[in-house]
């Protein structure tokens, strides 16, 4: 089963050292590309991420961010007394500044973030509640891209079916339109009033019908088709296998093109490329 490079996951949890909060976002990337926002409480925490991050997907560009909220309810209230040292200097500082400036109010000194603390966490158990919340919420991710990679499957499995009917019609329209041009040659012969050497005619239609034999093009394109079932089957990292059988079968359908001779077949060429083309577009987002 292959997978999607976009999706979305969100998992929170209360605990004894407040609300932890994952969001990981996914979208398409030509390799995996992680970014981090870590509160700096939980700096250690990267290295890990990194690695189950590494361990768990091939492609994408993936951010990652954790939020902790404090909980200070039931916990003993303590001031940080260098920081509200430092705060209160540089007030001083900048009220020598001023002309006239009103009077530090406590409340202020004490709502400025790191001033009121509650009693310290254990840090060794915070990076372990944050990493099993993590662990959790990469699985919900990988459940999204799968859940998204199965419907990107079906969508190009459908193009698929529509390119194996335009390969099958024009093979069996081929000899009706080669048909048709010999008898178009014959027709203005006709209406000119001119004889044909019988033989040379021949060769000519011989030679017609080599310059637009385009049964080894058909083969290809249904051999790619073929391909392409087989790799989405097997699943995987199948992204840039898939990228590369969207540009072969791209260059068999702009041979059969130019090898038209007939609106039909250049109709069936036209719907081909179109086909590949809204196949390569769902082919960017697979893992």
């Amino acid at each position: 089963m292959v997978h999607s490079m976009t999706a979305f996951a969100r998992v929170e949890r209360a605990g004894a050292h407040g609300t932890l909060s994952w969001e990981l976002r996914s979208v398409n990337h030509r390799y995996l590309e992680p970014h981090l926002r870590l509160p700096e409480a939980l700096r250690d925490l990267e290295g890990p991420v990194r690695e189950a991050l590494r361990q768990g997907l091939s492609r994408g560009k993936v951010e990652c961010t954790l939020r902790l909220t404090d909980e200070v309810t039931g916990k003993t209230l303590q001031v940080d007394r260098e920081r509200a040292a430092q705060l209160v200097a540089a007030a001083q500082v900048v009220a020598g500044l001023i002309d006239q400036p009103a009077a530090l109010n406590p409340l202020e000194v004490l709502a400025w973030p790191g001033v009121l603390v509650g009693d310290a966490a254990d840090p060794q158990a915070l990076n372990a509640e944050a990493t099993t919340l993590f662990a959790a919420a990469l699985n919900e991710l990988k459940a999204g891209r799968q859940r998204e990679g199965s419907e990107l499957a079906r969508l190009i499995e459908e193009r698929l079916d529509a390119m194996a009917g335009e390969v099958a019609t024009l093979r069996t329209l081929v000899p009706q339109m080669l048909g048709a041009q010999r008898q178009k040659i014959l027709d203005r012969c006709a209406d000119m009033h001119v004889e044909l050497d019988p033989q040379r005619l021949e060769q000519e239609l011989v030679l017609l019908a080599q310059k637009s034999d385009v049964a080894e093009e058909l083969d290809r394109l249904a051999t790619h088709v073929s391909e392409v079932r087989r790799v989405l089957k097997a699943g995987g990292a199948a992204g840039r296998r898939l990228d590369f059988l969207m540009q072969e079968l791209n260059r068999e359908a702009n041979t059969l093109g130019s090898k038209a001779f007939d609106t039909r077949s250049t109709q069936a060429a036209v719907n081909l490329k179109v086909l590949i083309e809204q196949m390569r577009e769902q082919v960017q987002n697979i893992e």
